[in-house]
C-alpha cells in the first residue's frame, strides 16, 4: 500500500489533526521506503524493538509512544541513535498517542471497557481538548476479585488493587497509563471501581478517602490494546500484514 495513501487514511481515521497532543503525531519519521506492507506494532520505540521490526522486515512501526514529545530536541543521542536505525532500514514511524487513547473503537480506553462489558459508555478526563477515559455501568456485576482475574488474564499482567469500594463491581471508570490523579473525578462520576495503568505514591490514600477500588494494571500493559486493535483493522480494510511485538516493562 502507499504510504501517502495509508498515512493519510489513519490521519483522518484517529483524528490526528484534530486532538492537540504533548507533541506532533502521525508520521514521525518518514524513510525513503513509500511502500508498506507489512507494519510493526508496539508501545514503545527503542533499539531493541526497531531491530526487531526490521527482523520481521516491516515497512512501518506503529506505536503508541512515539520519539516526538513537547520538547524539541536535537536529533542525537538516543533519539538521533533510534532515528538513524529507522532511516537506515526504510522503517517508517507512525506513533498515536492521545489519538489512540481516545478513539471510540480502537483506543485503550474504549478496548478496555470492552473487553470488561461495560455499557451505557460516557467520556471524560480531558488533558487536552478531548475526553480521552471512559466511564459506565457493569451489568455483569463481577466481585472485584473476578474482575481483577479478568483484568490480569486479558493482559498478562499483575493488577496492584486498592479494595476501598464495594466487594461487587457495578460502575467501572477506565483510565488506561497514568490515572492515579483521577481518582476523586472517576468517583464523582459515580464509580465504584477505577482501572488505571500507573500507580503513585503521592495518591495512595486518595482509594480509601473516597472509598473507590483502584486498580492499577500497568502503564505498559493497559496500552497494548489500543495498537493492537488498530492493526486488526487495517488487516481488515486493506490486507496488510500486522504484527504486535511484546516488549512489557512492568510499570
Amino acid at each position: 500500500m502507499d504510504r501517502a495513501e495509508l498515512v493519510t487514511y489513519l490521519d483522518d481515521y484517529l483524528h490526528i489533526g484534530e486532538i492537540a497532543d504533548y507533541g506532533p503525531q502521525g508520521l514521525q519519521v518518514e524513510t525513503a521506503n513509500t511502500e508498506v506492507q507489512r507494519i510493526a506494532l508496539a508501545v514503545d520505540v527503542s533499539p531493541r524493538i526497531i531491530e526487531t521490526a526490521v527482523s520481521y522486515q516491516a515497512d512501518m512501526l506503529l506505536v503508541h509512544h512515539g520519539v516526538l514529545w513537547r520538547q524539541v530536541e536535537r536529533i542525537a543521542g538516543p533519539l538521533g541513535e533510534r532515528v538513524r536505525q529507522m532511516m537506515a532500514h526504510g522503517l517508517n514511524l507512525y506513533a498515536a498517542h492521545l489519538p489512540l487513547d481516545a478513539h471510540p473503537e480502537v483506543g485503550n480506553n474504549a478496548v478496555l471497557a470492552k473487553m470488561i462489558g461495560v455499557t451505557d459508555v460516557e467520556w471524560w478526563c480531558s488533558p487536552t481538548n478531548i475526553p480521552i477515559a471512559v466511564v459506565g455501568n457493569v451489568p455483569t456485576q463481577p466481585s472485584l476479585n473476578e474482575l481483577v482475574e479478568q483484568v490480569n488474564s486479558r493482559l498478562n499482567t499483575n493488577a496492584y488493587v486498592l479494595a476501598h469500594g464495594p466487594a461487587k463491581v457495578q460502575r467501572l471508570a477506565v483510565l488506561s497509563g497514568f490515572g492515579a490523579d483521577k481518582v476523586a473525578e472517576a468517583q464523582a462520576l459515580g464509580a465504584d471501581t477505577f482501572l488505571t495503568g500507573e500507580t503513585s505514591h503521592a495518591n495512595y490514600w486518595a482509594a480509601a478517602d473516597f472509598g473507590i477500588n483502584v486498580i492499577f494494571a500497568g502503564h505498559y500493559a493497559t496500552e497494548t490494546v489500543g495498537v493492537q486493535a488498530l492493526g486488526a483493522h487495517l488487516t481488515e480494510k486493506f490486507g496488510i500484514e500486522t504484527r504486535f511485538f511484546d516488549f512489557p516493562t512492568k510499570m
